[in-house]
């Protein structure tokens, strides 16, 4: 399997339409994907579309896109367009996002993720092919769809995963999984899951990276997108499940509403498990534990201030 080496875009930093000539750079630095996310920001797709014309060496993937937040024709339209944009080079990851994502910011109710995201996964595979879906699902209806872009190839599908039943289910409907918020060593625990539907699956890891940054302020950083993330129900229990005890007086704090003491029971040594920081060169091999422990796609995703330039040409694996 060739060795891939990816970054997160939008890149932080810079507004989106001043970053052209760094995505460019990235296939001569050594970097082979580009993954996109979705949250309050950017959307998935326009980073990808972007990037498909500014660099057309890389390969493309949304990490993740919600199986909510889109009907499943327009999410079926949208992977189509850029599948055929970019043929054979893009992949469409999607997930159950959370429910501060879905049922908080856009009124819609987080119902039975793990059927959810089944169903979508199921109506995905007939809707890019071409096929005319009419189908009662678990979740969703489909009555006589069919799409009118369809790109050759279909593109692969991944699916945000982090406990057994969800990375199972990623190893046997899905083409690999998209994991996130976890250490090196976590990864152990993760793949196995996944490679139960196959030992060809894929596995992205979405892995937070401040290179170069002294350590009070990387794990100032690195705190609070902990403490932002981690309080989440969905994360919580995947930590919980891992065996991460240590986050405990972090949970407890933010239920009793004090933020300010959640962020202070964040252990140090917690902080350098999930998220890697110090000198470039430790960076590189730190990411590289990653992929000895099963990870097939590094996906970088820079927690950096300012301009990114000199931490994306420093991890870049030409720089080695």
């Amino acid at each position: 399997m060739e060795r891939r080496w990816g970054i997160t875009v939008p890149l932080p930093g810079l507004p989106l339409a001043a970053q052209r000539e760094l995505i460019a750079e990235l296939p001569d630095l050594g970097y082979t994907d580009v993954w996109s996310s979705e949250s309050n920001a950017t959307d998935a797709f326009t980073p990808l579309a972007l990037a498909s014309s500014w660099a057309p060496r890389l390969r493309l993937g949304t990490a993740i896109v919600p199986v909510y937040t889109r009907g499943p024709a327009t999410l079926a339209m949208s992977a189509a367009t850029l599948a055929a944009v970019a043929p054979g080079r893009f992949v469409l990851g999607v997930g159950t996002s959370s429910n501060v994502i879905v049922q908080r910011w856009n009124s819609i109710p987080f119902d039975e993720p793990y059927q959810r995201v089944r169903d979508t996964l199921r109506f995905l595979r007939k809707a890019l092919r071409g096929e005319k879906v009419t189908e009662t699902y678990d979740t969703f209806q489909v009555h006589g769809f069919t799409a009118g872009v369809v790109a050759d190839p279909p593109p692969p599908l991944l699916l945000a995963a982090l406990r057994p039943g969800m990375l199972r289910l990623a190893g046997r409907e899905a083409d690999g999984a998209i994991i996130n918020w976890l250490s090196p060593e976590d990864v152990r625990a993760v793949v196995p899951h996944v490679h139960e539907g196959g030992a060809d699956k894929e596995i992205v890891a979405r892995i937070f990276v401040m290179p170069d940054t002294d350590p009070d302020t990387a794990r100032g950083v690195a705190r609070r997108q902990i403490a932002a993330y981690l309080n989440v129900p969905v994360y919580r229990a995947f930590h919980e499940w891992l065996g991460r005890t240590e986050l405990e007086p972090m949970w407890q704090a933010w239920e009793s509403g004090d933020r300010k003491a959640a962020l202070a029971a964040i252990p140090d040594k917690v902080v350098d498990e999930l998220v890697v920081h110090g000198p470039a060169a430790y960076c590189r091999e730190r990411v590289r534990q990653y992929v000895e422990n099963g990870v097939t796609t590094p996906a970088i995703a820079l927690l950096t201030q300012g301009d990114p330039t000199a931490a994306v040409r420093a991890l870049g694996l030409a720089q080695r």
